[in-house]
């Protein structure tokens, strides 16, 4: 879902009016920004308002930026701190950034679209450290419930990660993350688009010793060699044109977490050597500077592609194949787990109606049945987007019927073109779902009826419809 940027409240702190309302009339229609013209009056903002970013002005009567941010700590802890400053104090701004924990600094003059790109990565960063607290919150509320370490790694992977479903495939997945997880090891995890390899990176970093440090996505395919060089590493003011201002790269953001470097494959060769570096001594080295720096940062890595065909086709460096690859972890395709799509399906409609907030049922026994039976080429993703089309076009309250599933999962019934046909196979679909359910609840049936989403005497009556009982 696309990050609502207006959610994340940005303070600005300048004893200059002009620089105030320039920030209001070239950011106030994408941010929500709060201004102040000194230091106490941001702190009683602070007290008063939850705020994401705080921009601060170094040089400022009073209380300069250093013993503002410094202050605002204990006001906003999770705020993420950026200076201005006018003027070449490197000793000033060396203290502010210990002092107070500074994300970044832009020297004045800025460029207009260098600080929207820096606000939008600080909301990011904020919203990804909001979320990683969330989820350490979940991890530690399940440590306390569960004393059996691999049940414990199990469980985390699941609520962090909602990586769903019981079949061998998964259940092997989510073993291989609770046994590398606890390690440094670099990972690369490979499967098709839409198989969630996203969720399987995160599910590693929660259930690591890194969960309270910040898990970083990268799309390598998303930019160009440029810009990715720098994303990656960062680079320092006049580096190219445009760079107005020192950068910090995402290594670096990494710093004690994970970075997710999703589609590998596309990297350039070029920049493939410098990534290799930065696997095999720890440093990063910013574009335009002359010094390296430490990282502490475990590398996740994924691609659909087959790096193995890369390699022999010269696209792919085979050095930085074998350092990434110490790991393999592979996810099947939807089409190999099919009995894998009932329980995603259920799931997704529980998940996906709360975000839409729509009141529906489940997927009836017809729709789970269709569904089942497709290949889904653009797996999990491809499932949701069939779920929440259904749920936008059922009437409020009602089931998910097949009817409301797509012309290409609806053409599945027509190519049967026996009615007594599919019926038959929608009996033997209900009953081993029952079958499972009945097999997962210890025979209970009311717990089984809850599973499957049907009431108690629902069950009992499909169950003597299809010889049951």
């Amino acid at each position: 879902m696309t990050l609502d940027y207006r959610r994340f409240p940005v303070l600005v702190v300048d004893d200059e009016p002009d620089i105030l309302r320039s920030f209001g009339h070239n950011y106030g229609e994408e941010f929500e920004i709060l201004t102040a013209e000194g230091g106490e009056e941001a702190l009683l903002i602070l007290e008063r308002h939850p705020v994401a970013v705080i921009v601060a002005d170094q040089r400022m009567p009073r209380m300069d930026g250093t013993e503002f941010l410094r202050r605002s700590m204990r006001l906003r802890p999770d705020a993420v701190r950026i200076i201005l400053t006018g003027y070449t104090d490197i000793d000033a701004l060396v203290n502010a950034v210990n002092a107070s924990q500074i994300y970044r600094y832009v020297t004045k003059p800025w460029d207009p679209e260098e600080l929207r790109m820096t606000l939008l990565r600080a909301i990011e960063v904020y919203d990804l450290a909001a979320e990683n607290q969330r989820l350490v919150e979940e991890l530690k509320d399940l440590n306390s419930r569960l004393s059996d370490e691999n049940a414990y790694l199990r469980e985390a992977t699941v609520a962090s990660s909602e990586i769903v479903g019981e079949s061998a495939g998964i259940r092997n997945v989510l073993e291989l993350v609770a046994r590398v997880a606890p390690s440094p090891t670099t990972v690369l995890v490979q499967g098709e688009t839409g198989t969630g390899k996203e969720l399987v990176a995160r599910a590693i970093h929660q259930a690591s010793p890194r969960r309270e440090h910040l898990f970083v996505a990268v799309n390598c395919a998303a930019l160009s060699e440029g810009v990715l060089e720098s994303e990656l590493f960062g680079h320092k003011r006049g580096a190219f044109t445009g760079a107005v201002g020192d950068r910090k790269g995402m290594f670096e953001v990494a710093d004690g977490g994970t970075l997710f470097l999703d589609e590998i494959s596309e990297t350039s060769v070029g920049l493939q050597a410098k990534l290799l570096r930065v696997l095999q001594e720890g440093e990063v080295r910013p574009v335009g500077e002359t010094q390296s720096h430490k990282v502490d940062v475990r590398v996740v890595a994924a691609t659909n592609r087959n790096l193995r065909d890369e390699l022999t086709a010269g696209r792919f460096r085979e050095d930085l194949y074998f350092r990434l690859s110490v790991f393999p972890l592979v996810i099947p395709p939807l089409r190999e787990r099919r009995d894998d799509i009932p329980i995603l399906a259920r799931h997704l409609t529980r998940r996906l109606a709360a975000q839409l907030k729509k009141r529906v049922e489940g997927p009836t026994p017809e729709a789970l049945a269709l569904l089942s039976r497709h290949d889904f080429p653009g797996n999990v993703r491809e499932l949701a987007n069939e779920i929440e089309r259904a749920i936008l076009l059922a009437d409020p309250g009602a089931a998910l019927s097949e009817d409301l599933l797509s012309d290409t999962i609806q053409r599945l019934a027509n190519q049967d073109g026996d009615a007594g046909l599919l019926q038959q196979r929608t009996d033997d679909f209900e009953r081993e779902q029952i079958r499972l359910a009945l097999e997962r609840s210890g025979g209970v049936k009311t717990r089984a009826a809850d599973e499957l989403g049907i009431t108690y005497r629902g069950l009992l009556k499909k169950m003597k419809r299809l010889g049951m009982i």
